[in-house]
C-alpha cells in the first residue's frame, strides 16, 4: 500500500497565485499519494506581522504581478479573469469559507473552488466582476448555505475566531505568504511557498534525497546575515 502524505494548503482568495496553484495542484502532483487540508487565512495579517507591503501595494510590482498571472493562466490553460478591482477586502469570502469548513478550520476542495472561482474564474463574456459586490456575495453565500456548520453563520464570533486561529497556526508554522504548502510537523516540517514551488513540493513528496542532504534544504543555516536595514 502506498504511503499517503498529508499536507496543508494555506490560501487567501485575494491571491491570484493561490488560485492558479489550487487549479494546477492535481496535475502537478499527479500519480502521488497525498491528502490536502485547505485552510483559509488572512494574508493581510501576515503582511502586518512581518512588516511588509502586499505585491499590489507597490505600483510597479502590482503591474508585473497582474501581467505575470495573466500569462501564467494562459500558459497553464487555466480559466482566469481579473476582478474589476484589486486588491480588495477578502474578509467576507474568508469568513464564508470558514463557515463552510470543518471543526479544524479547513474547507473541502469543492468549497475552496467555489470561493476561488467567484473571484478569478473566467465568465462567459469575459466581463470583470467586483469581488466585494454585496449582491454577488449574497448569492454565493446562499448557494453555499447548506454547507454551514450548525449555528455558524459567516458573521458569527466562532467563524471569526476560527479564521484567526487558522492564520495564527500558519504563522507558527513559518508561513509568510500565500499560497503556502506545509508538510510534516515539528522538526520535520517544511514550508513551500508559491505557485512556482509545486515542482519542488512534488520532488519532496517523491522522497527526493536533496531535502535530507547536508548541502540541500538545511544548508541555508550556514549563510550569515551580511547587513540589516535600520
Amino acid at each position: 500500500m502506498n504511503h499517503i502524505t498529508p499536507f496543508t494548503f494555506y490560501y487567501d482568495p485575494i491571491s491570484p497565485y493561490a488560485y492558479l496553484a489550487f487549479a494546477q495542484l492535481p496535475k502537478a502532483l499527479e500519480g502521488l499519494s497525498y491528502s490536502v487540508s485547505y485552510k483559509p487565512i488572512l494574508f493581510a495579517a501576515m503582511l502586518k506581522t512581518h512588516g511588509q507591503l502586499g505585491p499590489a501595494e507597490i505600483a510597479p510590482k502590482r503591474d508585473w504581478t497582474y501581467r505575470q498571472v495573466l500569462w501564467q493562466a494562459k500558459t497553464l490553460g487555466i480559466p482566469f479573469q481579473m476582478p474589476s478591482s484589486h486588491p480588495f477586502n477578502p474578509l467576507g469570502l474568508l469568513r464564508l469559507a470558514v463557515a463552510c469548513g470543518d471543526a479544524d478550520g479547513a474547507t473541502n476542495r469543492f468549497v475552496t473552488q467555489q470561493i476561488f472561482n467567484y473571484v478569478w474564474g473566467a465568465t462567459e463574456n469575459d466581463a470583470a466582476l467586483d469581488a466585494v459586490d454585496p449582491d454577488r456575495l449574497a448569492m454565493l453565500t446562499q448557494a453555499l448555505a447548506y454547507k454551514f456548520k450548525l449555528g455558524c453563520e459567516p458573521t458569527s464570533d466562532a467563524v471569526k475566531a476560527q479564521l484567526k486561529a487558522n492564520t495564527d497556526e500558519a504563522l507558527r508554522a513559518g508561513v509568510f505568504g500565500v499560497p503556502s504548502f506545509v508538510v510534516g510537523n515539528d522538526e520535520s516540517q517544511k514550508v513551500f511557498w508559491g505557485l512556482d514551488s509545486l515542482p519542488m513540493l512534488r520532488e519532496y513528496l517523491e522522497g527526493g534525497a536533496w531535502f535530507n542532504a547536508g548541502d540541500g534544504w538545511d544548508s541555508i543555516a550556514k549563510i550569515d546575515v551580511g547587513i540589516k536595514r535600520t
